[in-house]
């Protein structure tokens, strides 16, 4: 991982944030939204910053450190959240054609979401409650 991730909702891998520092060469600081399914399939949207607008309900998950001069900032929609609020999230990338306009599409390569539930530390540090 290139991310510390013991008190973070996201990480990112070696193999994506090397994609990240390729894409960044190409088009600029890059940011990600988590999708919430449906055509994208819940896959992680990376766009050039200022190409998708972030929105009064989308809620800032974390920075990813990919070894650029600037984290890239990852967020997700406030509805989508209350689902994954458990959850950390790590971008990875995988050989294959991803849906929707994330930059990475035309490498033959796609991002995608490897999650696990917060550990009871993480939960503390975000202020949760405990899950039943």
């Amino acid at each position: 991982m290139t991310t510390d991730d013991s008190c973070s909702r996201v990480a990112v891998t070696d193999a994506a944030a090397s994609l990240l520092r390729d894409l960044t060469d190409a088009h600029g600081p890059l940011m990600f939204h988590q999708s919430g399914g449906c055509c994208d399939g819940s896959a992680p949207m990376c766009y050039p910053v200022g190409m998708f607008l972030i929105g009064p309900s989308d809620v800032h998950l974390g920075r990813l450190d990919a070894g650029l001069a600037e984290p890239i900032d990852v967020f997700i929609s406030e509805a989508q959240f209350e689902y994954w609020k458990y959850t950390h999230l790590t971008i990875d990338v995988v050989p294959g054609r991803g849906a929707g306009f994330s930059v990475e599409g035309p490498t033959g390569n796609r991002f995608i979401i490897r999650s696990r539930m917060l550990r009871d530390d993480e939960i503390a540090h975000f202020g949760l409650r405990t899950p039943v």
